[in-house]
């Protein structure tokens, strides 16, 4: 993969861009143009004008009916731009005491303005982090990041013991109420009970047993404590 310094900067729209792209690409690796509309809360017509457009530059590989995929340079543009989300999210939590719920926004703002020689400062203070506040992966300066999936709690077998991954950082009100049941990255979980027909969860955090819904459940991510762990 191109190292992220040789590709310059970019504008912000185009960085928004293709970090949606990545992020909904997931598996497939493909994204359609609707739900990057969606994701980024603009009509379909200018997703097309914008996916036309990149795909001139090389940062996208457009196929008609199966969707747009990143090329390698555009990849390297998304990551560059999720790093410097995550660390400053990181950094806001770390050093300057803001509540997870609450770094999101700030985040979306200060990744288009922060220069590149300011967030590797800052990941530096941080002891070059490897996630975020929110368990999620944190790229390397050269484009690296741990792509590992993880099951949802929801999929948890009742009775095994599972340790909170991440969670997405888009739902302050979702945080809240997870660090109000100390469910949070690193936390140990189980499952004690779950209602039929796709009923409430019966869960065990430390000495608590919150009970979550299933849609909760399907937003944490979690993997399972080895025995000797």
């Amino acid at each position: 993969m191109q190292p992220v310094s040789e590709i310059g900067r970019v504008s912000a729209p185009v960085e928004d861009y293709l970090k949606a792209i990545y992020d909904l690409a997931g598996r497939s690796g493909t994204a359609s143009t609707n739900d990057v509309a969606s994701r980024l809360g603009v009509a379909p017509a200018s997703v097309t004008g914008m996916i036309r457009r990149l795909s001139s530059q090389g940062l996208l590989e457009y196929e008609r009916y199966r969707g747009v995929r990143l090329s390698e340079e555009g990849r390297v543009v998304a990551l560059r731009t999720i790093r410097r989300h995550r660390i400053i999210e990181l950094y806001l939590t770390e050093m300057l005491g803001y509540a997870w719920d609450r770094v999101h926004d700030e985040a979306e703002r200060l990744e288009h303005a922060a220069s590149d020689e300011l967030v590797e400062r800052m990941a530096l203070a941080l002891g070059n982090p490897t996630s975020d506040p929110h368990g999620a992966p944190i790229p390397t300066a050269d484009g690296e990041v741990d792509e590992r999936r993880h099951r949802t709690l929801a999929e948890l077998e009742i009775g095994i013991a599972a340790r909170m991954v991440r969670v997405s950082d888009k739902n302050p009100g979702l945080l809240r109420y997870l660090a109000e049941i100390d469910l949070t990255p690193g936390a140990t979980v189980r499952v004690l009970a779950r209602a039929p027909f796709d009923g409430p969860l019966t869960l065990q955090v430390g000495d608590a047993e919150p009970v979550v819904g299933q849609g909760l459940a399907e937003q944490v991510l979690v993997e399972e404590v080895l025995d000797d762990e």
